[in-house]
């Protein structure tokens, strides 16, 4: 078993496995520099395989399940599952990975933008982290996640938003979180937010029909829940995992697919799919299999994000790699227009 205190090492090398052997043994993958800072790298148009962002690891052995920046501060927020046979502060057990899942525990990452760690929190209860967002201020940070993890799945049947605060472990029923379930019945429900617009975009499922509801982000906080739209998920017949979203002006983008294995080999390019899709039809404008970095293995696709500055907008697309006990993530970014 392994406790949250022993986590706190002198480096974040010796953190990132959890005491595991499989994890200890990981080679830790190669860092980037923020392709921000190199103007002189032609941005990919959309179409074309993304350009390297950043890589590394996270606190725990599980796998990136979604990520949001903060250009402004640096930052790097990343959701993934806590994993099995780590006792939090205040728990009696070190719960099994299964039970993690099935609870909603979720460790949230906070890193810069060459990899290193700079802090965490847990958020207990909440759901199985497929997308989150991040309204950035002069006095902190606020992250928006599912919350109200459904006992039946694991997956959140609200969201909420909170402030981070480096080292807190958050209960479901925390009294300082804002908290919403704009659909009732629902559940699934995962937030993307497109600050620049002042728009939400949560995907949910009702009769185990995945849809996405398009709303007004401020009216949204005041429990206004009128979506401006409202269409099934795209996609959805083709029986490939939910990997992420993001939404910016009149789109939303998607990410389906799953990691390299039997029936989807690396030689066929892998099953991996981004999509465009126009907010005010729910048609899809743009399609195609995503060609990023072929070479990763196991390549499992794993969170979308828009970023802001330094002209164009991005969107930035994850993907899982390395062996089992020790998986890293690689981020690509390419141009929305």
């Amino acid at each position: 078993m392994v406790t949250e205190t022993d986590m706190q090492g002198p480096g974040r090398r010796a953190v990132c496995g959890l005491g595991l052997a499989a994890a200890a043994a990981a080679v830790a993958p190669t860092r980037w520099a923020p392709a921000a800072s190199a103007p002189s790298r032609k941005l990919p148009a959309l179409s074309a395989a993304g350009r390297p962002f950043l890589a590394g690891r996270l606190r725990h052995a599980t796998v990136l399940q979604s990520f949001t920046v903060d250009e402004r501060k640096g930052h790097l927020y990343a959701l993934q599952v806590v994993a099995g046979g780590v006792r939090l502060a205040g728990e009696e057990t070190a719960p099994p990975h299964t039970e993690r899942v099935r609870n909603g525990d979720l460790c949230l990452n906070r890193l810069t933008l060459d990899g290193s760690a700079a802090g965490h929190m847990y958020l207990k209860g909440f759901g199985h982290g497929g997308s989150m967002g991040l309204e950035d201020s002069a006095d902190g940070v606020t992250l928006w996640t599912e919350w109200d993890a459904n006992p039946a799945s694991g997956y959140g049947r609200g969201v909420c938003r909170f402030r981070f605060t480096d080292g807190r472990v958050l209960e479901r029923d925390s009294g300082d979180l804002g908290t919403y379930h704009p659909v009732t019945g629902s559940t699934s429900n995962a937030p993307a937010l497109d600050v620049t617009h002042r728009q939400l975009l949560l995907r949910y499922k009702r009769n185990g029909i995945p849809r996405f509801a398009l709303y007004d982000l401020d009216r949204f906080r005041a429990g206004w829940f009128l979506p401006l739209a409202d269409f099934a998920q795209p996609g959805a017949g083709l029986a490939l995992p939910f990997q992420g979203m993001a939404v910016y002006g009149d789109y939303a983008y998607q990410l389906l697919g799953s990691a390299y294995g039997t029936g989807n080999p690396a030689s066929a390019g892998g099953n991996t799919r981004l999509y465009r899709i126009d907010l005010r039809s729910g048609r899809v404008r743009w399609q195609q299999r995503e060609r990023t970095a072929p070479g990763l293995s196991p390549r499992e696709p794993e969170g979308l994000a828009v970023l802001r500055e330094g002209g164009t907008p991005r969107l930035c697309l994850g993907f899982v790699e390395g062996p089992a006990g020790g998986r890293g993530f690689r981020l690509y970014d390419k141009a929305l227009s």
